[in-house]
């Protein structure tokens, strides 16, 4: 298929000598047609050229000619507007679709390339909540759209499963162990004896050395607290696990922080070796100050035990020997800014630069209750399996109202349901803070997951309605002369760019808003066009735009984790 980006920029290049990959940064896609498909900014060459951008486009299109592609050229305050051929647009594209089914928009750009993706990483022995939900479900669009553009993408599941809150839990099982069944509701009972142990550090010192002996006792292997904590960390995944299968999330590695427990010496000798360990206060630090961070990263507290700076160093060590990565994305709310900007530039001594040029915070804002900010600690937080029941049993409710005849309502509820959430969650911009608000999770009309699903049922329901499937070979595209038919056509070219797009800026909110425009601009198509007309020639175009629809918008909802019902 046709790049007009790249078209248009090498017509530029030699009318101008400048380099085409230059001109293409430039190449914009105008709010109105009438202004063209495509638009070149002259003012952008102004400087380079010496001269005023009206004389500089009138110069370009007076060296550059139209093709079967670019059909006029116009000039106009200073912009070169270029307005293609609709209808070879319409048959490249749709054909592409109808050849590709659910491979239209894959790429070869990361073949050779490996990606690893840290996500989810919740705590062991406190509830998988609301909280944990952006980073699960933004890493798993991520990894999906990164395998999608080729790349060999690891999914990695970095658990909390180390600390000093072990130490915490350790101590509070060997207060109130006769108070807790954990076989029963284990997490909720976790989270109980956590909130009732922090309480008590704060009115007891002496608990609070206590439950930091428990974890320097874990550290050097003590029996009874790895034992305890082995069982923490069984009946927690076991929990976790249920919330991944019903969000159909998978890993590739269950790696949390204990696992590189035995790999943090070799980054102290590193550091050490390197001369840049040095005490402070009791405990080991690298100073940082060259590198602009005025804030030291600490290697060993004053105790000697280790801290997560330590084990995210190890991490990387492991990581850069196993997978040799091209990027190491981290989907970490922001509020570690601060400790991966000192992690990053202590990477510089501990692995190549190949290595530490590709490590990536993909930094997120927080999710709080509209009453405020949520904390284990203080026990207010919305338990992401409630919510998950809670969606999809209204989901259920409104479908049941709208068609108490359904066929497998329940499985078509559960993903409408998820949909509303997932879409909720990555639809926003990743580094905005969300509040979540049970009325706006779930509220099923507007620009929703359950939109796009709706949108997605009406092109299968036209398809099913036609009893035709038309050989795309014999499609008339200039058929499809409509402003609605063609704004749609348009936006399926847009797919694989936007889905480019998606993984360099690590944003999969602009996937989410490419299916909802890509939904309404479809949607104002069907509702000013019959579809299944007499006319059989229109009526095959139209069905062909109605069926490369529902197949790009089901590969796209897929890609964010959204599952699409065939009917609702």
């Amino acid at each position: 298929m046709i790049n007009y980006n790249k078209l248009i920029s090498e017509k530029i290049e030699k009318a101008t000598g400048i380099n085409k990959d230059e001109l293409s940064q430039y190449i914009e896609i105008p709010p109105q047609r009438e202004m063209g498909d495509f638009a070149f900014p002259c003012f952008k060459l102004a400087k380079q050229l010496k001269k005023s951008p009206a004389i500089i486009a009138n110069e370009i299109k007076e060296k550059i000619s139209t093709d079967e592609y670019i059909e006029r050229i116009e000039e106009k305050s200073g912009y070169l507007n270029f307005y293609i051929n609709t209808n070879k647009m319409a048959e490249e594209v749709l054909k592409e679709i109808a050849v590709k089914k659910d491979e239209y928009g894959k790429s070869t750009v990361g073949n050779g390339k490996n990606i690893i993706v840290e996500y989810s990483s919740p705590n062991i022995a406190k509830p998988f909540h609301i909280g944990h939900l952006r980073t699960t479900l933004i890493g798993n669009a991520l990894y999906k759209i990164y395998n999608f553009l080729g790349y060999n993408t690891i999914g990695i599941n970095h658990l909390g499963d180390y600390g000093t809150q072990f130490g915490k839990m350790i101590e509070a099982y060997k207060l109130w162990e006769n108070e807790y069944n954990l076989e029963d509701d284990p997490i909720n009972k976790m989270m109980d004896m956590y909130v009732r142990i922090n309480e008590l550090c704060k009115q007891d010192e002496k608990v609070l050395d206590a439950c930091r002996e428990n974890f320097k006792l874990l550290e050097n292997g003590d029996k009874y607290c790895t034992d305890l904590w082995e069982r923490f960390k069984e009946l927690s995944l076991k929990e976790f696990y249920k919330i991944y299968d019903l969000l159909d999330i998978k890993f590739d590695s269950l790696s949390g922080e204990a696992f590189y427990s035995d790999k943090m010496q070799e980054i102290v000798d590193i550091l050490e070796k390197k001369g840049k360990l040095v005490e402070s206060e009791g405990a080991k630090i690298v100073d940082l100050e060259d590198e602009g961070i005025n804030t030291p990263c600490i290697i060993k507290k004053t105790d000697g035990t280790s801290i997560y700076a330590t084990r995210d160093l190890a991490a990387i060590l492991y990581r850069a020997r196993t997978y040799d990565f091209d990027k190491c994305l981290y989907v970490v709310a922001y509020e570690q800014n601060l400790h991966f900007k000192q992690v990053f530039a202590v990477a510089k001594y501990i692995v190549d630069e190949k290595y530490y040029n590709g490590l990536t915070h993909v930094s997120y804002g927080m999710v709080a209750l509209p009453t405020g900010k949520m904390s284990t600690r203080l026990g207010n937080v919305v338990k992401i399996e409630e919510l998950l029941k809670e969606t999809i049993n209204k989901a259920n409710e409104i479908i049941t109202e709208k068609n108490q005849e359904l066929e497998g309502k329940d499985d078509v509820a559960k993903k409408v349901g998820l949909a509303a959430i997932i879409f909720n969650t990555l639809s926003t911009t990743t580094n905005k803070d969300q509040i979540f608000d049970w009325s706006v999770a779930l509220n099923f009309q507007g620009e929703t997951g359950p939109y796009i699903q709706y949108t997605y049922v009406r092109t299968k329901s036209v398809q099913e309605k036609s009893g035709i499937s038309p050989l795309i070979d014999e499609v008339d595209f200039s058929q499809l002369k409509e402003e609605t038919a063609i704004k749609t056509i348009k936006t399926l070219y847009n797919f694989s760019d936007t889905l480019l797009n998606t993984a360099e800026k690590n944003e999969p909110s602009i996937l989410a808003r490419y299916l909802i425009e890509l939904s309404q601009n479809y949607n104002n198509f069907y509702n000013e066009n019959k579809l299944l007309v007499d006319d059989e020639k229109i009526k095959n175009a139209r069905i062909a735009l109605n069926n490369s629809v529902g197949s790009v918008l089901k590969t796209g909802a897929n890609l964010l984790g959204i599952q699409m019902p065939n009917k609702m």
